[in-house]
């Protein structure tokens, strides 16, 4: 894939449906809104009508949960041909999607299946993303999920997988914090090893959000809370080690008043001032 990403170093948020009167009844201090793909996909109507007025507005971008990047069976034509259609309408700033499998065919799980860190793992992923972007006619970023599992088969670590798999396929990474930070609880790795491991020429774009407490000392990716202060921290060092790209709020329940969404990225807009 030669085409290249743009950098982009806004601050924006998951477009909600919580908070779609709100973006459409008066301008909102955000760089970028982020859709969920799979919401305006093969739709019509009120939501399609929002989209195009929110695009008339902010940048968008297009991110995806249900593509199946790792999925050794390949990806879904329609779907993909749907995904097409509605980046041509869009004309989103990228399309991402996670590193995970979502289901066999003709069944979707509707979770974020993980991985096993296995040269034929990657050769797979490698494959479907190469399919994926020449069908989309651009690059794609490919976001790092939270893990609770690991497998027995695995050769290599999450961070040396996504190297290689930007090196090879020509994506580019949507770098989630709190799902590095997740993960390095769950796993016991040392999360900047992760964060230094990562080539920062391909990361494009953050994402930041809260998790909740799990059985056994676990944590759990759920979307439903503030950042944490340890995550702040650890976007703080990404920023050091990456520069500026693109940040985004992810809440995806128990949806906040929109104030408070704006007040974290403010913060975020704080944290990167400091590298001035």
């Amino acid at each position: 894939m030669s085409e290249t990403i743009s950098s982009f170093t806004g601050f924006g948020l998951g477009l909600r449906k919580e908070h779609h009167a709100l973006f459409l009844d008066e301008a909102q201090p955000v760089d970028f809104v982020e859709i969920i793909s799979e919401n305006f996909m093969a739709c019509g109507g009120r939501a399609l009508h929002t989209l195009d007025a929110m695009r008339e507005r902010y940048p968008v971008i297009m991110h995806g949960v249900s593509m199946g990047i790792g999925s050794p069976h390949g990806l879904n034509r329609e779907y993909l041909d749907e995904l097409k259609c509605l980046a041509d309408r869009v004309n989103p700033l990228w399309v991402s999607d996670h590193l995970c499998w979502t289901g066999l065919p003709g069944h979707n799980s509707h979770d974020l299946l993980p991985l096993p860190y296995t040269n034929q793992a990657l050769e797979t992923c490698i494959a479907n993303l190469l399919h994926a972007q020449a069908l989309l006619e651009r690059p794609m970023l490919v976001e790092n999920p939270s893990s609770y599992v690991t497998f027995a088969e695995s050769t290599m670590s999450e961070w040396q997988f996504l190297a290689a798999l930007a090196q090879d396929s020509g994506c580019y990474l949507l770098l989630d914090i709190n799902n590095v930070f997740v993960s390095s609880v769950n796993h016991g790795f040392d999360p900047l090893e992760f964060l230094r491991a990562i080539p920062a020429d391909r990361v494009r774009q953050i994402h930041l959000a809260g998790h909740s407490q799990g059985p056994e000392g676990m944590l759990i990716d759920t979307h439903d809370a503030p950042v944490c202060p340890e995550v702040w921290a650890l976007y703080q060092r990404a920023l050091d080690r990456f520069g500026p790209c693109a940040t985004m709020i992810e809440r995806d329940d128990a949806i906040p008043p929109l104030p408070d969404l704006l007040a974290e990225l403010d913060q975020a807009r704080l944290a990167a001032r400091e590298l001035v």
